[in-house]
């Protein structure tokens, strides 16, 4: 099965792209070699492009604190697992107060590094992290694998929080919808939203149909259409009915 994920307005579009960085950050910061270190370097600065906002860390918190308010609503319903509860409130609160004390502007401490600039300041120039480039940038690289890891997760930790935060908000929000069986008449489907507000779409389908879903949506309408590749890889349109699972998510 395959889940894609769309999401409504730009705050959850931004807390997505940072998911994926850092899964693309944990995995290759886990590799040995300089090349897949290098990877893994460059990913944190696309991680401060991205979380550049002002007011991400902000829009966090004041996440984090909107779903504490309302899971203590949840105490006094005797159909609620009181544990269940109680772990995610605890969770929410050790999240929240690890946000509270990362101190400054989102990855202050790599852009006050100048070494680390001087590096980022080349890798937006295609080849431009050569050797005869950057030196001593090539000299790290030859440095043992473990100590290269150890430089990197120092230079990440203070992104941590950031990243306990957004992971544990998305999770929330994928786990506040229940999945509905369509199906697609002929590629395509199109349902009403009749101006409720969500903050993201999941669309699951078996991966053998072969179909690639095109999704656009707003407040009053939601528009799927089916699409599959050819020989080219050129998406073209699919006129069979395609069964799926959608998931509307909101908190």
């Amino acid at each position: 099965m395959i889940v894609y994920e769309y999401p409504f307005n730009e705050r959850i579009r931004t807390l997505l792209r940072l998911e994926d960085l850092y899964e693309k950050f944990k995995f290759f910061v886990h590799q040995e070699h300089p090349m897949q270190h290098h990877v893994a370097l460059a990913t944190i600065f696309d991680m401060l492009e991205v979380a550049g906002r002002a007011d991400l860390k902000s829009d966090l918190l004041q996440e984090l604190e909107r779903q504490r308010q309302t899971l203590l609503g949840y105490r006094m319903n005797p159909n609620v697992q009181a544990e269940t509860l109680d772990a995610i409130l605890n969770e929410l609160d050790g999240v929240s107060s690890a946000l509270v004390a990362a101190q400054g502007k989102t990855g202050q401490n790599v852009r006050d590094n100048e070494w680390l600039m001087s590096i980022r300041g080349r890798t937006i120039i295609p080849g431009g992290a050569c050797e005869f480039d950057l030196p001593s940038y090539y000299a790290w690289q030859q440095r043992p694998a473990e100590q290269r890891f150890n430089d990197i997760i120092t230079w990440f930790t203070p992104l941590a929080p950031l990243f306990d935060a957004l992971g544990l908000v998305l999770r929330l929000l994928r786990d506040s919808g229940g999945p509905v069986k369509m199906i697609a008449v002929a590629g395509s489907y199109q349902q009403m939203l009749q101006g409720k507000v969500y903050q993201m779409l999941r669309l699951t389908l078996d991966e053998s149909q072969g179909a690639i879903p095109e999704i656009s949506a707003n407040k009053y309408m939601l528009w799927v259409r089916f699409t599959s590749q050819g020989g080219d890889l050129k998406p073209k349109p699919l006129e069979d009915d395609v069964p799926f699972e959608l998931t509307l998510c909101n908190f």
